[in-house]
């Protein structure tokens, strides 16, 4: 894999400095409604089965989101949820799109393995031509995080190590390894969120030392999260350059963010949240589809 390389710090932390202009950028993202969702198996610490869903509750949290998104600027894409997929909800699993190229995701548990294909069908339905099919497991953008021109991916719970080097060959894009250790974090996107082009937030526990370290490399001035912002999913954030989506539990990421120029918008998804999700895992972002 190519060498880190350093990220400039951001111009907000440099001594007499102040917070610079965002900008928001508007997006097109791919969502899921969750009609068919529940917690009926166990597959990450989150989810307990016999705790009780509300699909109609889950619904207008869901709905609170798709509506924020298009109020701030963004479109938002529709795929259809199929019966018998209740994490489908969670689009973000279903792909990794970069440059307009549509990498498919291949799950690493037998309950979510449908899904991949379910995804693809609705790119090819869009007339999207460059698509891979993986060889090795990959869970869309939970691991791969696009940060400027490089895709962090994480792995240690679901994607497959090898997948990386398949990621780097399809997009051309640098890709740098991640290793995830505490299980409650088992996405990358659970662990880490992509602020800007050369900006991230995350919690450093979620990774191993190494990883740690690589991260401090490339992303010195980084948004460095508690334990308790993580615990709230804090970090499983949409941001658009300027507007930050979080849950508004994660109070000191909130304060961190408004200090760096960014306007946090406080989002909460608890039913979701009872499968390992929140608004990141909602949300699959079509770069140049």
């Amino acid at each position: 894999m190519p060498e880190a390389e350093p990220i400039a710090p951001a111009a907000a932390t440099r001594p007499g400095a102040t917070a610079p202009q965002r900008v928001a950028t508007p997006r097109r993202l791919l969502m899921c409604p969750p009609r068919h969702f529940d917690v009926n198996y166990s597959i990450n610490p989150w989810m307990e089965p016999e705790k009780p869903t509300d699909q109609g509750s889950a619904q207008i949290q869901w709905d609170r989101l798709h509506d924020l998104y298009r109020e701030l600027g963004h479109t938002v894409e529709l795929i259809r949820p199929e019966p018998g997929l209740p994490d489908m909800v969670f689009a973000a699993n279903g792909a990794t799109v970069v440059d307009g190229k549509v990498l498919g995701a291949r799950f690493r548990h037998v309950q979510r393995t449908a899904e991949g294909p379910a995804y693809l069908d609705w790119f090819r339905e869009q007339g999207c031509t460059d698509i891979l099919w993986p060889e090795h497991i990959n869970e869309g953008e939970g691991d791969y995080l696009l940060v400027g021109r490089r895709l962090l991916a994480g792995t240690g719970f679901r994607t497959d190590p090898r997948s990386h080097a398949e990621a780097q060959e399809f997009f051309g894009v640098p890709v740098t390894g991640l290793t995830l250790v505490d299980p409650r974090f088992y996405h990358l996107d659970t662990a880490l969120a992509v602020l800007s082009d050369d900006e991230v937030m995350y919690y450093p526990g979620a990774f191993s030392p190494g990883s740690q370290a690589v991260l401090r490399e490339l992303y010195p001035d980084a948004v460095l999260a508690t334990a308790a912002d993580a615990e709230v999913f804090g970090l499983n954030a949409f941001s658009d350059g300027r507007h930050v989506l979080l849950s508004s539990a994660a109070t000191h990421l909130i304060g961190a963010l408004k200090a760096r120029g960014f306007e946090p918008i406080g989002i909460d998804l608890p039913e979701l949240m009872k499968a390992g999700g929140g608004a990141k895992c909602c949300t699959l972002e079509l770069r140049d589809l």
